[in-house]
């Protein structure tokens, strides 16, 4: 025992070498004076900040371009057209039907009457990345409510974060606690939402500030968790300060071009004592003009002799503002050339790296947040008040399977190439393939039978059609329908 913990001792490092060691982040002196850092939850941070990071956020959208840009990208790009459900019961049948249910109840599921589902997918998506968060909640119609949308008593509501009343706090000895307006059990499970019937902003109608308590299995609550939390930010919040002072600057270059532009005249006297302290110009109604236009010419009385300013411009100005959207591009999580349209720096296989990685992206918000935290609860809402009318058949879970819009091809002739190959190799399967491009495989297989039956009957070979054609464009040897019968004769 003696040899071996001499052995140890020499490996086990010493107090100073370890010191050296040491995270360089976590290194404290002159190189990160001024580093404010602290150790809260994820949720005390956003108690504190959220309001105002709306705030600024909203006013970025509406007012500066890059903003909105980045905005619309993601939502071009995580929604689209509409991420659609196909029913998934095993029964081809009972699919179709709750799949016309769907379609039926869809068209009109806004609770304000504007849109339909994909619409308010949509909108919700949007006051995700603007506002860090939504809430749609599920409103049941009467029974004698004239208007059911496809028979189906149930509407959906959507409210922004500012619906929910933040501070509300309650932390009882015993029973659930509430924090930020959103209510828990025991086990830290969400329970209810206290909030507000109307938006506290809203300043046309008046405004009931006396929150209301709306159960948890009434709300779909939709936000990106980046840690654990319970409520969300906006999604370009660590551009917020680049984009303003992009702005700022873009100001202070404009007036600094005008400024540039003044080529200003200035005629001074033969001696000091006839100069004014500084020039000085009356338009027509003896009004003293105090600031530069270009093409000025400022009077000294006395005047002898004239000089002109000579403005010096500055370069570089383009690769400094280029680098900037690039932080900006960076903070919103989108493509620098989708953002602002700039493709003067890419080429072919650069921008289609860029895309994959956004589109990895994209798809890991789709399956991961917006599918299970809104679609997935609305869809259930959907089924259960659908057995209730008596739609549906009861007493069955109907689960659905979430298709999101296909991304467009960069280059299409080779993107089909290897998915052909993919199929025929057996790596996927033609209705994975057919979903991924955002249609129903069952649908379109309805559709190619149809069309194959209806052709047969007329005695029509198209060259699509593989049964009869192959890949080279010549005619099968054999009909795989009909065994041993040749269809050279048809093909003459």
């Amino acid at each position: 025992m003696g040899l071996i913990g001499n052995v140890l001792s020499l490996l086990r490092p010493k107090a100073g070498k370890g010191r050296e060691r040491a995270y360089d982040g976590a290194a404290k002196g002159r190189g990160t004076d001024g580093w404010v850092s602290g150790n809260t939850s994820a949720d005390a941070e956003i108690a504190v900040a959220a309001d105002l990071l709306r705030q600024r956020m909203r006013d970025l959208v509406r007012n500066n371009p890059l903003a909105a840009q980045a905005v619309q990208v993601l939502v071009n790009n995580i929604v689209g057209t509409g991420i659609e459900p196909r029913a998934n019961t095993g029964d081809a049948g009972l699919d179709r039907e709750v799949d016309a249910a769907w379609r039926r109840w869809a068209r009109a599921a806004d609770a304000h009457g504007h849109t339909t589902f994909q619409g308010l997918l949509t909108l919700a998506v949007r006051e995700m990345l603007e506002g860090g968060e939504v809430f749609a909640v599920k409103r049941v119609l009467r029974a004698n409510a004239r208007e059911k949308p496809g028979g189906i008593p149930l509407l959906i509501e959507l409210r922004e974060a500012d619906h929910l009343a933040d501070d509300r706090y309650s932390f009882p000895a015993n029973g659930p606690r509430i924090v930020n307006g959103i209510e828990y059990d025991g086990s830290g499970r969400r329970v209810a939402y206290w909030m507000y019937r109307d938006h506290p902003g809203d300043h046309s109608t008046p405004v009931n500030m006396k929150p209301v308590r709306v159960p948890a299995d009434k709300v779909a609550h939709l936000f990106e968790r980046q840690r654990v939390q319970n409520r969300g930010v906006p999604w370009g919040t660590p551009a917020i300060r680049s984009i303003r002072d992009v702005g700022d600057w873009q100001n202070a270059e404009l007036v600094r071009k005008k400024t540039e532009a003044c080529l200003v005249g200035i005629v001074f006297a033969d001696n000091e004592d006839d100069m004014a302290i500084a020039p000085k110009v009356e338009d027509a109604d003896g009004n003293i003009v105090e600031q530069f236009e270009p093409g000025l010419i400022a009077y000294a009385r006395g005047g002898k002799d004239i000089k002109f300013n000579h403005p010096s411009p500055h370069g570089g100005v383009y690769e400094w503002h280029r680098v900037q959207l690039h932080t900006i591009a960076a903070g919103f999580r989108v493509p620098y050339a989708l953002m602002t349209g700039d493709l003067s720096q890419t080429n072919f296989s650069s921008s289609r790296v860029g895309l994959n990685e956004f589109r990895r992206m994209v798809r890991q918000l789709q399956y991961q947040t917006v599918i299970p935290m809104l679609c997935e609860p609305i869809w259930k809402w959907f089924m259960e008040m659908a057995q209730v009318a008596g739609i549906l058949p009861p007493d069955r879970e109907i689960t659905a399977t979430w298709t999101p819009p296909r991304f467009e091809s960069v280059n299409p002739l080779q993107d089909a190439q290897a998915d052909m190959l993919e199929v025929r190799a057996g790596f996927t399967t033609l209705p994975e393939q057919i979903a991924r491009r955002g249609q129903d495989p069952e649908q379109m297989i309805g559709e190619w039978a149809a069309f194959a039956e209806k052709t047969d009957a007329l005695g029509l070979v198209f060259d699509s059609d593989p049964r009869l054609v192959t890949k080279a464009g010549l005619a099968q040897a054999t009909d795989p329908t009909q065994p041993g019968d040749d269809r050279d004769n048809r093909q003459q």
